[in-house]
């Protein structure tokens, strides 16, 4: 997966984001130990500190940790993996509901949009 980053947010910010996105996904899985913080840094063409700062928040919120001379490991925590996964998938839901919103269809019309795309991607 490349990483993208844009220059309207905090470049830290869309690294966790990323970095969870790939956890999540299942590119990174429970107990799996990351590439170093160099690798990761040259892999998404950012500043290592960059980087540094963005692992620092997510082994706060538990969903890394470090191991002495070993290095940084995602959680084992499915659990917390699938909190996670749910926070993720509310944000893009209110994403899309809002940029919906402003198209001016209401949300009755885009869960019929949603129905109707459903019945046509199963059939």
């Amino acid at each position: 997966m490349k990483w993208v980053i844009d220059s309207e947010r905090p470049i830290y910010r869309q690294l966790i984001e990323q970095i969870q996105w790939r956890i999540v996904s299942g590119i990174y899985g429970p107990g799996d130990k990351l590439p170093s913080v160099r690798d990761l840094a040259a892999e998404a063409a950012v500043n290592p500190n960059t980087m540094q700062r963005a692992l620092a928040t997510l082994e706060q919120s538990g969903l890394l940790h470090s191991r002495r001379t070993s290095g940084r490991f995602i959680t084992e925590d499915e659990g917390m993996i699938e909190e996670i996964k749910h926070e993720m998938a509310m944000d893009e839901i209110t994403v899309f509901l809002e940029r919906m919103e402003k198209m001016g269809i209401s949300r009755d019309e885009i869960v019929a949009l949603i129905q109707k795309g459903t019945v046509r991607n199963d059939g």
